[in-house]
């Protein structure tokens, strides 16, 4: 799943997103969801979230 859709992520996933120092590379971080922060059901770049250790980036991936 690629992450742009609301309802496959859920919070204990475990997930790769890429953070926004990170988004002109690229470079993806693997973590645990702790929080769901885009309201919307869509997102065309991913659903924001923060991971269980505080970092915040967008879902590129749902493992």
């Amino acid at each position: 799943m690629n992450g742009q859709n609301r309802a496959d992520i859920k919070v204990g996933a475990k997930v790769k997103i890429v953070l926004k120092a990170d988004q002109r590379t690229g470079k993806l971080t693997e973590g645990v969801v702790a929080r769901l922060l885009t309201n919307s059901s869509f997102h065309p770049h991913g659903i924001k979230v923060q991971l269980e250790d505080g970092q915040v980036g967008r879902v590129q991936e749902v493992l």
